[in-house]
């Protein structure tokens, strides 16, 4: 990686699923990676440190908090990353509607202090990421970066929706480059066991019913993670050199999947029908998304590639082997 070397590059979120891959491939070109993350409980901290082991076992990952100031100080100082890969967040639309606080810690604080400090470490190049929930109710299909994004459905899209204000101001003021990434419904082997992919695949290898929502009249531009780090990486080497040094990108498959046709590969992969139970729309969810990439295509030759019928076999096959039969 010509834009980095011979500096070091540090990924805030290390042991998470976007994480880990990404410590992953860094490491596989090369790169001198430190990574960071808190080991919360949102979901099972084994299951970090699993990945962990499978995915980046010789990568530097420091057990540290966002909100611990100076302990993100001190690690500044002993690693000297010129390049930030900023991963590290609480996740998921739902738990913020019960959890507020984690959100503004991690979201908002946390945030505030990786700003801070690449701003007076003199970080090079922070990319970070946002998410397709920015897009709330105000966005159309097929969603792109200059549509508004002041119409959010829950707090977590609000809190990621700052963050590309905030990366803005600090570019404006202090022309700390940096670049948000919209991820689209990230998936593939050990990712987070909250999200559909997991919750469905494991439970209609157990048997066990799965709750469909809006009665399963949803879209989702479903992205396998191997086409995101590419992403990730691609916006890492390209930074942004406008006279405001901030850009954003979605980072999508562009190509939205009916919820039943999602389904429908997930049976065929473990070779066993799903039982459906149908339920209304969920607060806080949206109906469709659909991410218009030419922006990164542009910019760096984002070309996802990974259909579901490629995707979800390689989600079903790691649940069966990590789970076991009764995932």
């Amino acid at each position: 990686m010509a834009d980095t070397s011979p500096g070091t590059i540090l990924v805030t979120g290390a042991a998470g699923f976007i994480g880990a891959y990404t410590c992953r491939a860094l490491k596989a070109r090369g790169a001198r990676v430190v990574g960071l993350d808190n080991f919360n409980d949102y979901y099972d901290p084994q299951l970090k440190r699993d990945r962990i082991a499978a995915l980046c076992p010789d990568t530097d990952i420091r057990a540290l908090d966002l909100t611990d100031r100076d302990g993100l100080a001190a690690l500044f100082d002993e690693v000297a990353p010129t390049h930030v890969i900023h991963l590290a967040a609480q996740a998921g639309v739902r738990y913020s509607l019960t959890n507020p606080h984690a959100y503004v810690d991690s979201n908002l604080v946390g945030f505030v202090n990786i700003l801070e400090l690449c701003r007076h470490r003199g970080v090079q190049h922070l990319a970070y990421a946002s998410s397709s929930s920015v897009y709330g109710d105000s966005a159309t299909p097929p969603f792109s970066e200059d549509q508004r994004i002041d119409q959010p459905r829950s707090l977590y899209a609000a809190t990621k929706a700052a963050n590309e204000l905030m990366a803005h101001t600090y570019a404006h003021l202090y022309g700390l480059r940096s670049t948000g990434l919209r991820f689209f419904t990230v998936y593939g082997p050990w990712g987070r066991p909250d999200m559909a992919p997991l919750l469905f695949s494991r439970a209609v290898l157990a048997g066990r019913p799965i709750d469909v929502f809006n009665h399963g009249k949803m879209r989702r531009d479903f992205t396998f993670v191997d086409d995101i780090v590419a992403g990730v990486l691609g916006a890492l080497e390209n930074p942004p050199e406008d006279e405001v040094p901030h850009r954003v990108f979605n980072l999508g498959n562009h190509t939205p999947v009916e919820l039943e046709r999602f389904i429908a590969v997930i049976e065929q992969a473990a070779g066993q029908p799903a039982q459906k139970v149908y339920k209304p729309m969920q607060p806080g969810d949206m109906i469709e998304t659909m991410a218009d990439t030419q922006r990164a295509h542009d910019a760096f030759g984002f070309e996802p590639a990974t259909s579901i019928e490629t995707g979800l076999p390689q989600v079903v096959a790691w649940c069966r082997d990590y789970f076991g039969e009764n995932a």
